[in-house]
């Protein structure tokens, strides 16, 4: 990740809309697994822990949390979370099956080896276990924000469970989210793509990330929340990222 962007990151994940709204949705997912809160929990990407700092306040107790980011997980720590560790994500330090849910926001797309990341998930979760992933949507939405972040593919649902299922797991469910911001995400995009902006001298790549005055901020947030409450029955055709809640067989 460009460092630049990575520090942007750390500074405004905890309360930046799209980050609280995503954060959101993975809980709620997580939430109607119906785990033990005993049960064991890996975040792959957990930057800062917030999420985990999430799960841990509603009584989950055996969580893991790993990032490349070293700056990201002396966060965490200094946030008091424990058990994160700076990790590749494609090459975890972990036992076989030691994991009966693996969380992965947002990171697959920056693993070149998509095969080999896919591959550890599954060897670190139980027979049974599960997994769940959200990575962004669609190809002709590749923009700066993918460039500076390093990534190496945007998915559709059928690319992403084609990958799922290529790596042996039972795909259980797959959605796009972020729906409402689809088409305006688009068509500014598909602008860009037209006619792109002129970079003034100097000038370094800029992701989609600004600063959002306190009250749009709380509109947004809102608004995808709301959406998110759908979206725990319903699956939608369309929308900025895409995730899959899959298994890996019991035998």
């Amino acid at each position: 990740m460009n460092l630049e962007y990575e520090l942007k990151y750390h500074q405004i994940e905890e309360n930046y809309w799209w980050f609280q709204a995503r954060r959101d949705m993975v809980f709620r997912l997580v939430q109607n697994l119906r785990l033990p809160h005993t049960a064991p929990i890996l975040e792959i990407g957990c930057s800062g822990g917030p999420l985990l700092q999430r799960l841990a306040g509603q009584g989950y107790t055996n969580l893991t949390g790993i990032d490349v980011s070293e700056a990201g997980i002396a966060v965490a720590r200094q946030r008091g979370i424990p058990n994160v560790s700076c990790m590749d994500g494609a090459h975890l330090n972990f036992p076989d099956a030691s994991f009966d849910l693996v969380i992965a926001s947002d990171v697959l797309e920056h693993i070149q080896d998509e095969a080999q990341a896919l591959r550890e998930w599954s060897r670190v979760l139980r027979p049974g276990g599960q997994l769940l992933v959200f990575v962004p949507a669609f190809s002709f939405l590749w923009g700066k924000h993918d460039e500076v972040n390093q990534h190496f593919r945007r998915y559709s649902a059928p690319q992403l469970t084609g990958a799922l299922r290529q790596a042996g797991f039972a795909v259980q469910r797959h959605s796009y989210w972020n729906v409402g911001l689809f088409f305006p995400t688009a068509a500014v995009r598909l602008l860009n793509r037209v006619r792109p902006p002129q970079p003034t001298p100097g000038e370094t790549l800029k992701d989609d990330f600004f600063a959002t005055p306190p009250l749009l901020n709380t509109l947004l947030r809102g608004f995808i929340v709301a959406e998110n409450r759908v979206l725990q029955a319903l699956n939608a055709p369309v929308g900025v990222s895409v995730f899959s809640l899959a298994r890996k067989p019991a035998a």
